[in-house]
């Protein structure tokens, strides 16, 4: 019996070849899935910060909403209320509303229109 089990082999572990391929799969989906969609929405928020003018309503990363009253190549002034202006770096803006965010003029006429049907 000692015999049987010395002469039966290990199971066979597959070829190097399998494990590097599912390893370069592994890093392909990773690519596709995390690292290109990132890579995407950067490039998406750096030209939004290229295109910003005077006027824009934006937000910071902080959380502080304002309109963009003057642009240097690194820094932002942004008017937040009344004569209260503040510079920020171009880098913290992450958002603009200027175009995403209806005005209220429209939100009223959207509500006035669901009332009268």
């Amino acid at each position: 019996m000692l015999a049987t089990l010395l002469q039966t082999s290990a199971p066979s572990q597959g070829s190097p070849w399998s494990m590097w391929i599912m390893l370069i799969l592994v890093f392909v989906i990773m690519w596709l899935f995390m690292i290109r969609p990132q890579r995407k929405q950067q490039k998406m928020l750096e030209e939004m910060r290229n295109s910003l003018k005077k006027g824009d309503k934006v937000v910071t990363a902080g959380g502080i909403y304002g309109t963009v009253a003057d642009i240097d190549e690194k820094t932002v002034l942004m008017k937040v209320d009344g004569d209260v202006k503040i510079r920020v770096d171009k880098q913290s803006i992450q958002k603009d509303m200027s175009e995403s965010a209806p005005s209220p003029a429209k939100k009223d006429q959207g509500k006035d229109k669901a009332a009268k049907e």
